[in-house]
């Protein structure tokens, strides 16, 4: 699943790069009442299959998969998981 929604936000982000409206919908998403689903609908509206769990479940898949590392990985969970969608816009 990780490898898809990471997929779909490579595309996104290519998509922002051709047509700069695009990437002014997504940032403006931060003023949003709830700027996650914002951003979701944008994404989809533009062609992009990204939920808002699919957002959440890529922090937390990234964060399980530190802990499970064989050769000296993180012996404890995270107190939080990375914020997919903050990552993102801050790539914008």
């Amino acid at each position: 699943m990780m490898n898809r929604i990471l997929r779909e936000l490579d595309m996104l982000y290519s998509d922002t790069r051709r047509d700069p409206s695009l990437k002014e919908k997504l940032l403006a998403t931060r003023a949003a009442e709830d700027p996650t689903e914002s951003f979701c609908r944008i994404a989809r509206d533009a062609g992009h299959n990204i939920s808002v769990g699919d957002l959440f479940a890529v922090g937390e898949e990234y964060s399980d998969n530190q802990c499970k590392s064989q050769n000296g990985g993180n012996h404890y969970p995270y107190k939080g998981f990375s914020d997919t969608y903050e990552t993102f816009l801050a790539s914008l």
